[in-house]
């Protein structure tokens, strides 16, 4: 089992610091903007998520209740449908099936989001669980908060060092309509702003894709960072994810982050009665409404092999 405070071999541990308030140790180090190469790709990505948080800058001066409500539907389509339900518990994990034309519309809600194209997001997400808080996750914190929060997405030449291939995204590569958001996923994202801003001058452009954007953006990045620093752990899962339920509250469930890498097919994260997850409660009503079936939940022998309890009594 990996040890919970580091996973990098080789360390001299005198080098090593804690980030604060919690046990993670920072083994490892990757200059996020000097000493590094920075690649075209790197440079178009910070300007772009600089041009992002500038439009949000904008979100006193320009309020308005319309904007205010539209960029409140772009968070809830974007976020709970797009990123939440479809990217995640839907194209990732498989924990539940959709109708195709169902299925869809909510992956296209997500590619509006802004957080790249399906097949990206998949695939650097199930390599996150497969190498979870090692040397070849994406996204450790292992190399420090700001690495893990957003650093690592502006640093193409470190996700490339880590997967040459995408060899694990095949079930959405064989599908058409997942080839041709990635091809013209640019496309979709200019289109949409263009129209964002003829419908509502720059004052929507502030609020639809400047705040709910900006957002969305760091509510998910807080689960590559905080979930993997600050919370507890209910289960044996041998990394270093975490229940926050700080971050459950603005992920609406997500941050149960813990409960997630312990049963990664599990279409429900908060698995208490008390864990609030909106996302697991949607896919209930979409279940019952028959648009959602072959809906996981882990079984009680499931749950006893990662308990701690458990593996005490074994001791």
């Amino acid at each position: 089992m990996r040890n919970l405070t580091s996973v990098s071999e080789d360390v001299n541990d005198s080098k090593c610091s804690k980030i604060l308030l919690s046990d993670v140790t920072i083994t490892g180090n990757r200059n996020l903007f000097m000493g590094r190469a920075w690649r075209t790709l790197d440079v178009k990505m910070g300007l772009f998520m600089i041009a992002i948080h500038l439009l949000a800058l904008f979100a006193p001066f320009t309020f308005t209740w319309g904007a205010f409500r539209a960029a409140l539907i772009t968070h809830l389509l974007g976020g709970i449908f797009g990123i939440c339900i479809s990217y995640h518990r839907n194209l990732t994990h498989r924990s539940l099936n959709l109708p195709k034309w169902l299925e869809y519309t909510f992956a296209y809600f997500g590619v509006l989001y802004m957080q790249r194209d399906p097949i990206y997001w998949v695939s650097l997400h199930r390599y996150h669980h497969q190498y979870v808080d090692s040397a070849k996750d994406a996204h450790s914190p292992t190399f420090g908060f700001w690495f893990s929060h957003m650093g690592w997405v502006f640093d193409s030449g470190y996700i490339l060092e880590k997967y040459q291939e995408r060899n694990n995204v095949e079930d959405l590569k064989s599908q058409a309509f997942y080839r041709f958001i990635k091809r013209t996923y640019l496309i979709h994202l200019i289109t949409f702003a263009t129209l964002v801003y003829l419908f509502g001058g720059f004052t929507y452009l502030v609020w639809v894709i400047g705040v709910a954007i900006t957002w969305g953006y760091h509510t998910t990045f807080l689960l590559n960072s905080a979930c993997h620093i600050w919370g507890n752990q209910a289960w044996n899962t041998g990394d270093l994810s975490k229940n926050n339920w700080l971050v459950a509250l603005v992920t609406y469930g997500e941050g149960w982050h813990n409960n997630h890498h312990a049963f990664p097919y599990s279409a429900r994260h908060g698995l208490e009665w008390w864990q609030f997850d909106f996302v697991w409660y949607t896919i209930r009503f979409l279940e019952v409404l028959g648009l959602a079936t072959n809906v996981k939940l882990p079984s009680q022998n499931d749950k006893i092999k990662k308990s701690f309890v458990s593996l005490n009594k074994i001791k």
